[in-house]
């Protein structure tokens, strides 16, 4: 049967192909919608599937359903894979029973991200195996074979789509998804095997480097590798470049050897045959040199005289993502054809700067405004991973690293002698992802500074998935709905409030007191999102400027696309009735639509 599919709709897809039993991740852009659709069938199914509260609790859940017996998936973006590293990393020893897939999603020209790091390090980091696929059917089929692989020499597997695989749509071949139980036999003890003492893991070390060689051989019989001999110049191509190649060759008529790899250890004999038997190749991947090191060191050992191009000679860019324009550039010069300069892209001078924005009504700018007016413009603001980033134009955004370091980050800035207020901000669901234990060493260091957490009630930058603090589990079921202002005040902070940000006054009001507060002190923003409520069907209300109004621009500094100026303010058709302009105009010159 072919179905058209999203490439992480085609994961899922693979995922319930290969009779997994457990899905557990956390959100980010752009792996989010295999839980998503997961969610959606798992009591169809029987499988276990949960939005963890972060990244390194979901693998851990997925290792525990895979020493259970229970094929297990644990899914996250690149950057998640950083804090799931450290279970990560001891898992290669210790082993798995039934096969435990990664799916850790890149994110080349960071279109939702703070960095651009390629997962494929992490793999040889680790020592396992990675699948890097090309398009929606090889992410759908290299999911499958992930499970098998993972079983046969008992380790995790790294499966790696890119956001243009993940966010692709393509007609997909899918094959049959078994019925009956997925639940494995039950935990068997085996402490060798399972506790990483010194003593056991110095075994497990050396039985994980003798299972390389065999690792190699299987993945170069991948079907994903694939070399077509054709004369004295290459091209060796990785994941979704590999496309782009192909069909770079075939726009320019030219009849290259030419190398496709999907699999990480890259297949060695395959590229030993093509370093062989040409005298220039071309490299092409994206991020990291992976595979033009690999070519580099056999090269050296095979043919030396070979001139290797790609990112090392400066032909093939390191940063940022490719595309198909990019690479037949690339390959054009190499072989001293004309450069192709795209004419349907128009020029940066005459295309408007589109800067992200807060959506018209979110609760966020509201909070940031009332927290400005009481904290002032030389306070220090840092901010945290969320679509509450995007504030940096209300001017109360000074750091984003990464999630839960605003708390930290605003600690060390307080004890490396920095005497201005301190404004931390978090969402909740990043609170709970990774700020808890930041807090927790605030109160305990005696930081003076406030935290603002920011709370609509969702994961809102990545699609809208339920945290703990929502009462709902992936699947929709009730469940046990933490209270923020709980944890705030069981993790030692000195004083905690929660405000509604549409309330100007009280907003600004409570901001003040957590500012004069002379200790760690909380504010509990909290507003759904209006996405959220729109979804719901609750109507909104209008705003419309009179004619009292001055132009003084006061509601414009609001920043909210609703609000334009020519002379005089309006209110466009974005209005969500928050109201918060009606409060900040002087002249009362802005009323609700009767």
């Amino acid at each position: 049967m072919r179905e058209y599919l999203l490439g992480n709709v085609a994961i899922a897809r693979g995922v319930l192909e290969a009779g997994a039993g457990l899905a557990a991740g956390y959100p980010g852009t752009p792996s989010s919608e295999i839980i998503d659709t997961l969610s959606g069938i798992a009591s169809r199914y029987d499988i276990h599937v949960e939005w963890s509260v972060n990244e390194k609790a979901a693998l851990e859940v997925a290792i525990g359903g895979s020493w259970a017996g229970t094929r297990s998936v644990a899914t996250m973006k690149h950057v998640g894979l950083n804090v799931a590293a450290d279970p990560f990393m001891t898992l290669a020893y210790l082993g798995v029973d039934a096969g435990l897939v990664i799916v850790s999603a890149d994110d080349p020209y960071c279109h939702s991200s703070q960095n651009e790091q390629d997962t494929r390090r992490y793999a040889q980091f680790a020592s396992v195996p990675c699948l890097d696929p090309a398009d929606p059917q090889e992410a759908k089929d290299m999911t499958i074979y992930a499970f098998d692989l993972s079983e046969r020499f008992r380790v995790p597997v790294l499966l790696r789509p890119t956001t243009r695989v993940s966010h692709a749509r393509s007609d997909v071949e899918t094959g049959e998804i078994p019925e009956g139980r997925r639940r494995g036999r039950g935990f068997r003890k085996d402490p060798a095997r399972r506790v990483s003492l010194p003593v056991n893991a110095r075994v497990l070390h050396r039985a994980l480097i003798d299972k390389q060689r065999d690792i190699e051989r299987e993945l170069e019989s991948a079907p994903w590798n694939r070399l077509m001999l054709r004369g004295d110049v290459g091209v060796i191509a990785s994941g979704i470049a590999g496309l782009y190649a192909e069909e770079a060759l075939a726009n320019l008529g030219a009849d290259l050897s030419l190398l496709r790899i999907g699999t990480y250890p890259a297949p060695s004999r395959m590229i030993e045959e093509i370093v062989k038997n040409t005298s220039k190749v071309m490299v092409v991947e994206e991020l990291e040199p992976v595979v033009e090191e690999m070519v580099e060191i056999v090269a050296r050992r095979c043919n030396p005289e070979l001139e290797i191009l790609g990112k090392g000679s400066g032909d093939i860019p390191r940063a940022g993502e490719l595309d198909l324009i990019t690479v037949r550039n690339a390959i054009a010069r190499m072989l001293g054809m004309s450069v192709t300069v795209p004419e349907d892209i128009p020029s940066t001078e005459i295309v408007p700067p589109r800067p992200p924005s807060l959506c018209p009504g979110c609760g966020h700018r509201a909070a940031y405004y009332a927290m400005r007016k009481a904290f002032g413009k030389d306070a220090i603001y840092t901010n945290d991973i969320g679509c509450y980033t995007i504030g940096i134009s209300m001017g109360t955004v000074d750091t984003c690293l990464c999630m839960g370091a605003s708390i930290t980050i605003g600690s060390g800035i307080r004890f490396g002698g920095d005497e201005r207020p301190i404004c931390c901000c978090i969402g909740d669901s990043t609170f709970l992802h990774a700020g808890m234990t930041g807090l927790l060493n605030a109160a305990y260091n005696k930081s003076r500074m406030t935290v603002a957490i920011l709370d609509n009630s969702t994961t809102a930058m990545t699609g809208h998935q339920p945290h703990p603090g929502t009462g709902v589990t992936a699947t929709g079921e009730d469940t046990v709905r933490i209270s923020m202002e709980g944890i705030a005040k069981a993790l030692g902070a000195g004083h905690v409030e929660c405000v509604d940000p549409y309330n100007l006054e009280e907003s600004v009001d409570a901001f003040i007191r957590a500012r004069d507060f002379p200790g760690l002190s909380v504010v509990i923003s909290r507003a759904p999102c209006r996405i959220l409520l729109r979804r719901k069907g609750e109507g909104f209300r209008r705003y419309r400027v009179t004619d009292e109004c001055v132009g003084c621009r006061q509601c414009v500094e609001f920043n909210c696309p609703a609000i334009e100026f020519d002379e005089r303010a309006s209110i466009n058709q974005l209005c969500t009735g928050c109201g918060v302009c009606a409060q900040i105009c002087p002249k009362g010159a802005i009323e609700v639509v009767k």
